[in-house]
């Protein structure tokens, strides 16, 4: 195998599936790069068996082949190069030898065919959506998802695709994020669970510009865009019935709803969190009338109280929250006033909000905690 091509391409095609290259496995081969000339195309292949990343880019290629080689090292040869052309060569006995400017390298891999296949999909069941349109969903529902290995089935987003709409939604049982819009997609009622570790490699490769294809089978899930494919497994099992722990939405009811200043609200928050401890990790948020109090006291360490000035007429209320739960959420509200529905101490809060450029909705609910 030979050919020519720059760092910047190489770094980008690196960079973009080193996501998927396994860091702890019993398979030496899985911290390893495939790479693969033809065509004048270079293929740069990662996975760890749960995820898969393909990416594609033009070079001059003066000779077909392929090798593996390790990833973490090959990444860090590319990254130290200098700016210009890289000829790269593949001879005998797998050696790989690198030449950029005065600089050069040999770095030793292994044959393709010890590196696992990279399943191939067709597009039976599939829609395209714009990448920028994913990237908002995601980023508004992602950061709820559980990171808890014991809770599996919540260890990903749940994608409900039916005709007209696309819902995300994902929940660590202590929170739940759901956001829907409508698409003109058309396929079958679909519902899949992607795993965290897709999802993060989406959120870091999806652009604000082009389209986004997602091709399903019976137990996975593709996306093609840029040039880069990500193929990954879905989570088995029945994700939990999430419905039922949504309130209605009270319209009549205008004083539970507290009116208040998202920036004013976060930035007391963070104050508020920075009292918290291992042991104490709660909030304690008092509503009143036309007032809401945020403060934090801890042994041993000091207090901080933060009176903030809100739209409210209901019943007075104390109650504990995660702050980080809260800012989770207030980070991604577009609106400067926003709505914060709280009817007792022992109910969960709820943030709505209205998309209407996507023709959609957002909720997000977060359980209180207990105070200290």
């Amino acid at each position: 195998m030979r050919f020519k091509s720059t760092k910047n391409i190489l770094m980008s095609a690196i960079q973009t599936v080193e996501g998927a290259v396994a860091t702890k496995t019993t398979l030496p081969i899985l911290s390893n790069v495939l790479i693969e000339a033809r065509n004048d195309i270079i293929i740069f292949n990662a996975t760890d068996l749960d995820i898969g990343i393909v990416y594609r880019a033009k070079a001059e290629v003066q000779e077909e082949g392929a090798i593996t080689v390790p990833a973490k090292r090959f990444a860090d040869i590319i990254k130290e190069l200098p700016h210009g052309d890289v000829s790269i060569n593949v001879r005998k006995n797998f050696n790989m030898l690198l030449d950029c400017a005065e600089c050069s390298f040999r770095l030793i891999g292994l044959p393709k065919e010890e590196f696992p296949s990279i399943p191939k999909f067709n597009d039976k069941e599939s829609i395209t959506i714009k990448q920028s349109l994913l990237k908002k969903l995601l980023k508004k529902v992602s950061f709820a998802m559980s990171r808890d290995e014991t809770r599996y089935v919540l260890n990903g987003t749940m994608f409900s695709l039916k005709s007209k709409s696309i819902r995300l939604v994902a929940t660590d049982g202590r929170r739940l994020a759901l956001i829907e819009v409508k698409s003109p997609i058309e396929i079958e009622k679909k519902e899949v669970i992607i795993p965290v570790k897709t999802i993060n490699e989406l959120n870091r490769i999806l652009k604000e510009e082009g389209q986004v294809k997602l091709i399903f089978t019976e137990n996975q899930v593709a996306f093609e865009l840029n040039g880069t494919v990500i193929i990954s497994r879905l989570i088995e099992g029945e994700f939990p019935n999430y419905e039922q722990v949504i309130p209605k939405e009270k319209k009549s009811e205008k004083q539970e709803k507290i009116r208040i200043n998202k920036e004013k609200f976060l930035a007391a928050i963070k104050r508020a969190s920075l009292f918290t401890s291992q042991d104490s990790q709660s909030i304690k948020i008092d509503v009143f009338k036309n007032k809401l109090v945020v403060s934090k006291m801890t042994p041993d360490i000091g207090d901080v109280k933060e009176d903030i000035a809100m739209d409210y007429t209901g019943n007075e209320i104390t109650v504990g929250f995660n702050p980080w739960y809260l800012m989770d959420v207030l980070k991604n509200l577009k609106e400067e006033t926003i709505d914060f529905e709280l009817i007792n101490a022992d109910k969960p809060g709820v943030f709505r909000e209205d998309l209407q450029d996507e023709n959609g909705f957002y909720v997000y609910i977060v359980l209180p905690m207990q105070l200290a």
